[in-house]
């Protein structure tokens, strides 16, 4: 999955989470059983939880050790400290210790126990009777109907039986015997039967101990509750700690994510712009980073915790014998179906989604960016079913995946309740049969349902990664995307920042370009020279390249063929931000940033004296304005400066460009916008004020250059004349057309419409000499 590849240079985070994780998981999961032991131990055996008694009287230990091999008899009276002056003695073992000899104790308290409460001779002896025991008959004669555990003891010694006449006695260590076979009698059950009596047998010690059973009890009950508690408390911290990891681990990769999506998107040419659509980049920066971001959070909490939780329940169903475990891989089947046929049915859609969101922004921008065309075309309502078309498609297709999603709880839920039904159903049949105990069923449950929970969680997952992966894969584009206009490298760049400085001589030599994927060139062996302190005009027809021809200066382009230097040096070997210092750009699209006027004059330079600001707007002839408004240079710029003015914004522009002193001007129709008066006055201001730069003007009207020092005139890519605008309308026929469609015959300088047709039949025969 491309997601997890953000991961990377977050290690320690995941390693966090995970153990964070585990320890969650453990402490929830130790939960079911404390719960176990509460309900069968604390419960239903008052709180004794082991068949050795931690204090019993010198008599019951004799009676108990009686069923006792010699070698487990002798055990078990060194693991009791001598009797007190009650005749009690205090278990001094260790638990190892108790482990030991509690499987034979049990089974001899129950053999004390049923013998208390009449045992008959026929299930303590039979016929079979173990080696060393009177046979049933001789018992019986002894007995009567039921063993007497006074009269039992005395037969190691000898008892005289009145019917028969003669003295019957058992040889040591045959009672041991007895014990086993009669323990093997039992059955299957026989483990719950012993347990069950021993219990009774102990409370019935600690009571001739002096003990106290409900103390017994609560002592148990509150020692068990607050080990659950502090294993609640610790699950909850741990949950809280991994939580926490998690936020801030995925806000620091979505907070990486977009500064380095931004910082590539300002590296890009107008190339890679085009490659990405605005708002493409808009939602690759907010909606797939979110996306991301939410995805992330839930893999280092949920993602990692599920496998965590369902291992080890899993582990614990297994090492719990119910005989129900055939429940839980018919759950787990039917779930698997269902994830499969869910995510057959969404994962197109899901991968389509983002793509539909694209569709959806870019609409919804082209309308709000055009709505001034669009309300003069009256196009309101053909916009509006575009939008809809749009948005239909998109909610379409967030309501298909929602119903699936919404359809997959209430199967996970039937799911679970089907599982619980059965476990309780055959489970409480083995808890009337006694191979169940009532606690254990209860944690049995609680581990099926964390099982069946971790898979759920991990279904809602893997419904979302696939629109999360996408989402990274866009992401991932951008950032794999390099920018053709590339830094050279420190041992080829030329730099002058700190010396002579540059002077501004821009030359072109022999350059032709050619934009990506285009078949033909745009420019063919263009070849001009623009020095400080003359201006260089450049005209033509609509999109016949100046625009282009400007863009290669502060390199947004590189030249396919031949070179453009700055002072004699490749600008191409020199370092884009010295580059683009020395060059003021204005271009043809107007752009302002939201802020104030002084922040956009400054924007080149936000240290700047405010005397440079000053006088850049004087330059450009912004003052009038600036100086009319109540906040002067504080006064507010709305986002794409929508709260001035054509002009003013286009006066805003050129003054940014003059603040930074740059030692070559470049303007793309900057002057398109401005009144003829204030067209005239700013220039002569620029040749006054900034004539020690290299002055470049691209221009559809001849007004605005017509006093340059030299104009060119494009046509398809091509020079087809360059001189100064005298020179032109004698030589250039294409230059001589548009002036003549701008300006009458005497504003050009002729004297009437026969000397224009003079002069254009000069030029149609010069261009035939040539």
């Amino acid at each position: 999955m491309k997601i997890f590849k953000f991961l990377k240079g977050h290690g320690i985070n995941f390693l966090i989470a995970l153990v964070l994780l585990f320890m969650q998981a453990n402490c929830e999961l130790t939960l079911p059983g404390l719960m176990s032991n509460i309900v069968d131990v604390g419960i239903s055996q008052g709180g004794i939880e082991s068949a050795v008694p931690d204090q019993i009287t010198e008599s019951d230990l004799a009676d108990v050790e009686l069923f006792l091999d010699e070698d487990v008899a002798s055990q078990v009276d060194a693991f009791y400290s001598g009797p007190d002056a009650g005749g009690v003695r205090t278990f001094v073992g260790s638990d190892d210790d108790r482990a030991a000899i509690e499987s034979e104790m049990a089974e001899a308290e129950m053999l004390v126990y049923q013998i208390n409460q009449g045992i008959a001779v026929e299930d303590f002896a039979s016929a079979e009777a173990a080696e060393g025991m009177p046979a049933f008959d001789a018992l019986k004669a002894q007995f009567g109907d039921t063993i007497d555990l006074d009269e039992l003891v005395g037969m190691v010694e000898g008892y005289l039986s009145a019917e028969a006449g003669h003295a019957v006695t058992v040889e040591a260590g045959s009672f041991a015997q007895m014990r086993a076979q009669l323990v093997d009698s039992l059955g299957d059950q026989g483990d719950t039967i012993i347990e069950g009596r021993a219990i009774e047998y102990v409370k019935d010690a600690y009571r001739d101990a002096g003990l106290d059973l409900n103390d017994v009890q609560t002592s148990y009950l509150f020692s068990e509750g607050l080990t659950m508690l502090a294993y609640a408390l610790l699950s909850a911290l741990c949950a809280i700690l991994a939580a926490f990891n998690a936020s801030k681990t995925s806000a620091a990769i979505a907070r990486d994510l977009r500064h380095q999506l931004y910082e590539r998107v300002l590296s890009f040419s107008p190339a890679e712009m085009e490659k990405f659509s605005a708002a493409s980049l808009i939602t690759r920066a907010t909606n797939d980073i979110q996306q991301i971001q939410m995805v992330l959070v839930m893999c280092l909490r949920i993602v990692l915790f599920a496998p965590c939780m369902g291992i080890g329940a899993v582990v614990r169903v297994l090492t719990t014998p119910t005989g129900l475990e055939w429940i839980l891989v018919v759950a787990i089947l039917v779930i698997a179906v269902t994830i499969g046929i869910l995510m057959g049915i969404t994962m197109p859609k899901f991968r389509r989604m983002q793509s539909l969101v694209d569709r959806n922004n870019l609409v919804a921008r082209e309308i709000v960016t055009g709505i001034m065309p669009v309300r003069a075309f009256g196009r309101q309502s053909y916009e509006q079913e575009r939008y809809d078309k749009a948005n239909r498609e998109l909610t379409n297709t967030y309501i298909f995946t929602n119903r699936c999603m919404a359809a997959l709880m209430p199967m996970m839920l039937i799911v679970m309740n089907a599982t619980t039904v059965g476990i309780v159903w055959f489970g409480g049949q083995g808890v009337d049969a006694g191979n169940l105990m009532v606690g254990d069923l209860m944690a049995y449950i609680n581990y099926v349902m964390q099982v069946i929970m971790s898979f759920m969680i991990l279904t809602m997952i893997s419904v979302m990664l696939p629109r999360a992966d996408v989402a990274a894969e866009r992401v991932q584009e951008v950032l794999a995307c390099h920018s053709s206009i590339e830094d050279p490298a420190p041992a080829d760049r030329v730099s002058r920042e700190h010396g002579e400085g540059w002077r501004g001589v821009i030359s072109y030599n022999d350059v032709t370009f050619t934009y990506p994927d285009a078949e033909e060139p745009t420019l063919e062996h263009i070849s001009f020279t623009a020095e400080p302190g003359k201006t260089c005009a450049i005209i033509g027809s609509t999109g016949c390249g100046k625009s282009t021809l400007v863009q290669l200066i502060p390199r947004l382009y590189d030249v396919t063929e031949g070179s453009i230097t700055l002072d004699g040096v490749d600008i191409r070997k020199i370092g884009l931000e010295e580059l683009r210092r020395t060059i003021g750009y204005v271009p043809q699209k107007r752009m302002l940033f939201s802020g104030t006027i002084a922040s956009n004059i400054k924007y080149g330079d936000p240290s700047m004296p405010d005397a440079d600001m000053v006088e850049a707007a004087q330059i450009a002839q912004a003052t009038e304005f600036i100086e009319g408004k109540p906040d002067t240079y504080e006064s507010p710029i709305s986002q794409g400066g929508s709260n001035v003015s054509g002009g003013q914004n286009q006066r805003l522009s050129i003054a940014r460009a003059l603040a930074i002193r740059p030692r070559v001007l470049v303007f793309d129709d900057s002057f398109s916008a401005l009144d003829y008066k204030t067209d005239s006055v700013l220039r002569q201001e620029l040749a006054d004020r900034a004539g020690d730069a290299a002055i470049v003007i691209v221009a559809q009207r001849i007004a605005t250059i017509m006093h340059a020092d030299e104009i060119l005139v494009l046509d398809d890519g091509r020079i087809v004349g360059r001189g100064t605008h005298e020179e032109l309308l004698r030589s250039c026929p294409e230059y001589l057309e548009i002036a003549k469609s701008q300006l009458s015959a005497k504003e050009l300088g002729l004297d009437d419409a026969a000397n224009g047709a003079s002069a254009l039949e000069a030029n149609a025969l010069e261009g035939g000499e040539r």
